[in-house]
């Protein structure tokens, strides 16, 4: 799950495409690094009977030697009285790592280090050599598709190795895509204190950020919240955490809070990607109630008018109810007025850094629209024209804007040009790059008779605007209702967006 704030309201899928990958091997036999020193005859008769159990090269030796081993241990332990020397459980936990035995390491390894706690590095490297094969086992099941078995595989690496975060993040994603909330929540909790280590920070902040976000997905929003808030306190600069937690509060209604939180968001715009900005912007939109159903509310007033005066005109009840739907509609233009200010920042400044982003002039173009901000509307229902014309939502959000300007015949034609494509193209992914990028798509067939063969000619821009790439996509005759699929990969330096043309 994680990461990019373009994330915000949509939880992240983490591949099982890793694989844990052993400590550096032992060569030939190595004693404890912690220094314990045998304490006893038969500790160190197992020992001797260890080490040449590890350095021989026949099956019979070493299977004899480590039952040598075994025998001398459980003496040591029982009829010797040597349950209190950690050198005894210490390489007892041995004996069962050459075994490949688990539980009995687990158990064994754990009583030496609670009797010698400056050995925990040193079990924890033997820990680590029964973790790895598990852990590769459960990712191979996730890879295969079988989950419930990746489930079991990693839940046992986890239970012998708690040193890494892998094996909890592998775990606590396979949950969180079966939503299986308070699961997932738990095993990103549980990554967090394994990734102790300076070298795992960023696998730390994640975790941390993913709880969050479990709970945001499952829209428990006061668990989220606190989540959000126990994350700011590790990272307070971080946007997303910020982000998350201002949603959190505009959906639980405090939203004063969340406007706060925005605000301070947007007050280092200049500083932030596009794509945050983007994100930031469709977080505050999501947060916006809708509007008050003023034709509902006229039908009740004038129902209760008529009931409670039999005085009233026609034209005095039409009157009185008017005024109040009226009223509703300014008192609500008037509360969200400054969070369309909020939404349409984010994406002008978001735009000045990208301004060809598809999605982003959709959701600008409509948020203006929303906000009876014509200037804004029709500047963004231009852009996005030149964009994607050949898209049944994009002409139809262009016709919104040309409505709300009042010039009617922009507003049919763009309708009629929606109503009468003949054939219609969606993007569905595309993945900028530094030297190269992805785009992919389809072009379907909305009538009901073949479509024309043609050409679309895609171009694709660095930050600035300016063209590094075209490619021609072809497009065969397709049958009515029907729809391909294109893919494109195009080379050039800093390609960040893309847009076509017939």
């Amino acid at each position: 799950m994680r990461r990019g704030l373009g994330r915000i309201g949509v939880l992240l899928v983490v591949a099982a495409t890793g694989a844990a990958r052993p400590s550096a091997g032992q060569q030939g036999w190595r004693g404890s690094s912690c220094d314990l020193k045998p304490g006893h005859s038969l500790v160190s008769d197992a020992v001797s009977a260890l080490r040449d159990a590890v350095e021989t090269t026949f099956a019979d030796q070493r299977e004899k030697k480590l039952g040598e081993a075994r025998r001398a241990l459980e003496q040591a332990l029982t009829s010797a009285g040597q349950d209190k020397n950690p050198a005894a459980w210490y390489y007892l936990g041995r004996y069962y790592v050459e075994m490949k035995d688990e539980v009995g390491a687990d158990s064994a390894f754990s009583r030496a280090v609670a009797l010698a706690p400056t050995c925990v590095a040193d079990v924890n490297g033997y820990r680590r050599q029964l973790w790895v094969p598990i852990i590769n086992a459960g990712l191979a099941a996730w890879r295969g598709g079988n989950k419930d078995s990746a489930i079991v595989a990693l839940r046992r690496a986890d239970g012998i190795y708690a040193g890494e975060p892998l094996g909890f993040t592998y775990l606590a994603t396979l949950f969180a895509n079966a939503n299986q909330t308070d699961s997932a929540a738990k095993y990103f909790k549980l990554a967090v204190p394994a990734a102790h280590d300076p070298k795992y920070a960023k696998d730390k902040k994640d975790a941390l950020f993913n709880v969050a976000r479990v709970y945001h997905a499952a829209h428990r929003y006061d668990d989220a919240a606190a989540a959000y808030r126990d994350y700011l306190a590790l990272y307070p600069d971080d946007v997303e955490g910020q982000a998350g937690l201002a949603e959190m509060y505009s959906l639980s209604g405090k939203q004063d809070q969340a406007k706060a939180l925005y605000a301070g968001i947007l007050a280092r715009a200049d500083s932030m990607e596009a794509g945050e900005l983007f994100a930031v912007g469709r977080a505050v939109l999501r947060g916006i109630s809708n509007a008050p159903d003023t034709m509902a509310q006229g039908k009740q007033c004038r129902a209760a008018a008529r009931r409670t005066s039999r005085t009233l005109t026609i034209r005095q009840v039409a009157l009185r109810c008017d005024s109040v739907t009226t009223t509703a509609m300014r008192a609500y233009e008037t509360g969200t007025a400054g969070d369309y200010a909020l939404v349409l920042r984010a994406f002008e400044v978001g735009l000045s850094k990208d301004p060809f982003d598809r999605g982003a002039l959709f959701t600008y173009t409509g948020a203006a629209t929303l906000a009876g901000d014509t200037a804004r509307a029709v500047a963004g229902a231009r852009q996005l024209y030149a964009v994607d014309p050949l898209n049944g939502g994009t002409l139809r959000m262009v016709a919104q804007a040309w409505y709300l300007k009042g010039v009617n015949d922009s507003t049919v034609r763009y309708l009629r040009l929606a109503d009468s494509l003949v054939v219609e193209v969606t993007v569905h992914t595309f993945t900028p790059g530094d030297h190269d990028a992805s785009l992919a798509g389809t072009v379907a067939n909305p009538r009901s008779k073949p479509s024309p063969a043609l050409t679309l000619t895609f171009e694709f821009v660095n930050v600035k605007g300016e063209v590094v790439a075209t490619q021609q996509q072809d497009v065969a005759v397709i049958a009515p209702g029907a729809s391909v699929p294109f893919e494109l990969k195009p080379q050039g330096a800093g390609i960040m967006a893309w847009r076509y043309r017939r």
